[in-house]
């Protein structure tokens, strides 16, 4: 069982609540090891009102929760039941469990919002072996030689016309191997 990206339904107006009450009752009902992060998808706006700009918080999907987990009986059981969620995007409903989010859509949500889909703090490590899945060196492999949580980058040693280099790559341009 591997952890996916999946689309909750909320009561529009009641996302953050409902992010709040999953991470409680994930705690309470000990399914860390099931249910890991909640987001709430959002981008910020300037907006100038009278000469002054201010910084404006706007929903990307009104009415929608992502949840990362994996999809046991339980984790689904618990999202599912929890207090202003409608149901899961996916599902066909009666019982069926849902479809996840496909690596490349959550990708381009979590860049928008300055994140990754991987954690760099707890899945990506030094001499980890990874497959470049994006950018102009798509296709090759490397290790890596550095994790730079502060700037949300990580150092790839690749093996260049013969030669190894360092090149810098971004969390979501980057799988794990193995």
């Amino acid at each position: 069982m591997e952890k996916l990206w999946y689309v909750v339904n909320t009561y529009s107006g009641h996302e953050e609540a409902v992010k709040e009450k999953l991470l409680m009752r994930t705690e309470s009902m000990e399914m860390q090891n099931y249910i890991f992060r909640v987001i709430v998808p959002e981008t910020t706006e300037i907006e100038i009102k009278d000469g002054i700009k201010k910084e404006k918080k706007k929903k990307m999907f009104p009415g929608y929760v992502l949840v990362e987990m994996i999809m046991s009986d339980e984790a689904w059981y618990i999202v599912r039941n929890t207090p202003g969620v409608t149901g899961f995007i996916g599902s066909s409903g009666k019982g069926a469990k849902p479809t996840p989010l496909e690596p490349q859509e959550i990708d381009r949500i979590l860049v928008n919002m300055g994140m990754s889909r991987m954690d760099l703090e707890s899945e990506l490590e030094v001499d980890n072996r990874v497959s470049i899945v994006d950018g102009p060196f798509k296709g090759m492999e490397g290790t890596i030689s550095s994790v730079d949580l502060e700037n949300n980058c990580i150092i790839v040693m690749i093996d260049l016309f013969g030669q190894e280099t360092s090149v810098e790559v971004e969390p979501f341009q980057v799988n794990k191997i193995g």
